[in-house]
């Protein structure tokens, strides 16, 4: 019974990636066949330093870009799960930037950081915290801090819904078992709502985590292929389309599969008492 099943995913997923790593051995070029050259391409690969340029910066979007998303996410989720007046619109309200098209949101962050006309550098300086105008998406030390801003802004509301979901799971019969053990806030914060929200944060980390590896286009839109920012997915468009090296973009593109794959394999792993505990 699962046969059709599979034999769709495998000629929608099965083929590209058997056809890209094909590619990824021969010296084809974009829209031309090739021969077979081993694995030159992956030695190019691991002896360019451009890549290795690209797989730090995206280790380092990786890294802070989902820890910054599953701290406000957290708090976000915390203010929805309280009990006030115009919570059901304020919970509306929060999703429109995860609804928004990452292109838009790109475009739209690209134009507040404008240094001449741009909200951010406006409101930077009515508040006094610079002097004059900052070209926020030029400079090395602020393109990619400017860049993961949008990407919290964008995928916040994500880690926020996936936990408020998990913080609806908890009864509220073991908050007041622990308020009548003397437990304060933080103490049923740290004994009871995070141990059981861990299901739910090891979810958001997992899916969030994968799509930062992944990330293209909120950087692509607002910087372009600048060596500051560009990230491995950048770096293989960059081969395939710009440079049209076929074999050597598929190399990167299959990298970068091989990556991902063994990320999810490790968070997965870290994290397999809090999937367990959703399992329950």
């Amino acid at each position: 019974m699962l046969a059709p099943a599979l034999a769709v995913l495998a000629a929608v997923a099965g083929w590209p990636l058997l056809r890209t790593l094909w590619v990824s051995v021969t010296d084809a070029e974009l829209g031309a066949g090739g021969h077979f050259v081993g694995l030159a391409n992956y030695a190019v690969l691991a002896a360019d330093p451009e890549w290795w340029r690209a797989l730090r910066n995206t280790a380092v979007f990786t890294v802070v870009s989902v820890a910054l998303e599953l701290v406000l996410g957290l708090l976000v989720a915390l203010v929805l799960d309280q009990r006030f007046h115009g919570r059901g619109a304020l919970r509306a309200a929060v999703l429109v930037p995860w609804a928004i098209p990452t292109v838009v949101a790109a475009q739209m962050w690209r134009w507040m950081y404008n240094d001449l006309y741009g909200v951010v550098n406006d409101l930077a300086l009515r508040l006094g915290l610079i002097g004059e105008p900052v070209a926020w998406l030029v400079g090395e030390g602020t393109a990619m801090a400017a860049v993961i801003v949008a990407d919290a802004w964008k995928a916040t509301p994500f880690v926020a819904l996936v936990l408020l979901a998990g913080l609806q799971t908890i009864p509220g019969e073991l908050y007041e078992a622990a308020r009548v053990d003397g437990a304060g806030r933080l103490g049923r914060f740290f004994h009871v709502t995070l141990p059981l929200l861990r299901p739910a944060i090891a979810v958001a980390v997992v899916f969030r985590t994968l799509d930062a590896l992944r990330v293209f286009d909120v950087i692509y839109v607002m910087l372009g292929n600048a060596q500051a920012t560009a990230t491995v997915s950048i770096y293989a468009r960059q081969q395939l389309v710009a440079f049209q090296d076929a074999g050597l973009g598929s190399a990167a593109s299959v990298a970068v599969f091989v990556l991902v794959g063994m990320v999810s394999v490790g968070c997965i792993a870290a994290l397999r008492p809090g999937f367990a505990g959703g399992g329950r």
